[in-house]
């Protein structure tokens, strides 16, 4: 497994990226459901739903991304397939071809009331299994993240970690209820100045503990591709991770 060469710092097992790494987990189920789910770690009472965006449960960056998770914060990670099976090219994607794919029939088929109760049921399912539940999600999965951070579902979840967020609103902002932490690229128009700003007011106003990490210069999707020709994407995704690792070990209340 290749180490990143990004040096800021640190321990390098917590601060490295395995770039090339193989993803140590194994595809199963979320307990008590039959959702395929990619679950990495041994944690009998500390777990993380992994909500991931357009590129997958499949993508390996998700896949290691968790791994890390799982190793550095001591959780338990699922990473669900959202999407039933469907895979964007990932090309198309890296190269911003975004007129290769049928972004219209993506979002009719994976809209948020389709997908919003099997996401709901999925976390419902890690809480009767774990004492402690955190959830993490990116692009696609930011808005489920804060979904399943909102009062009328209080219980389910102990704290939302919410990168890069699309389809996120307002609403679902002013609707948070547990510890919160944002990750923001400066770049992202899914994530615009006035949502974040609303994000920083509204999370003070309701007494929130709450983290928001400004990544200057990166672009949406920074997070979780760390695109080797994007200036700072690779920087950022180390980063990202370390603030989400030390989010969990913080608010499930890890003991190593």
């Amino acid at each position: 497994m290749a180490p990143s060469t990004t040096n800021i710092g640190g321990e390098c097992c917590l601060r490295a990226f395995e770039w090339d790494g193989t993803p140590a987990g194994t595809v199963s189920t979320i307990p008590g459901t039959n959702h395929a789910a990619y679950v990495t770690g041994n944690n009998p009472s500390a777990a993380v739903l992994y909500l991931h965006d357009i590129l997958g449960w499949t993508f390996p960056n998700a896949r290691l991304l968790a791994d890390h998770y799982a190793r550095e914060a001591n959780v338990t990670v699922y990473v669900p397939d959202l999407f039933d099976g469907w895979v964007v090219s990932r090309e198309a994607v890296f190269a911003k071809r975004y007129e290769d794919i049928d972004m219209a029939g993506f979002l009719a088929r994976n809209n948020r009331e389709k997908r919003e109760p099997e996401i709901i049921a999925a976390a419902r399912a890690l809480r009767a299994k774990y004492a402690r539940v955190g959830v993490v999600g990116f692009c696609y999965g930011g808005w489920a993240s804060a979904r399943l951070g909102a009062k009328d579902l209080l219980g389910v979840v102990d704290c939302v970690s919410i990168g890069h967020p699309g389809l996120m609103t307002k609403a679902d902002v002013d609707a948070l209820a547990v510890p919160t932490q944002l990750l923001a690229p400066e770049i992202d128009e899914h994530y615009p100045p006035e949502l974040k700003t609303h994000t920083f007011q509204t999370l003070q106003a309701l007494g929130l503990p709450f983290e928001y990490h400004h990544f200057p210069g990166v672009e949406h999707g920074c997070l979780t591709r760390g695109d080797e020709a994007a200036k700072g994407s690779r920087d950022a995704m180390v980063r990202g991770k370390n603030a989400a690792v030390a989010w969990f070990k913080q608010w499930l209340q890890v003991v190593e």
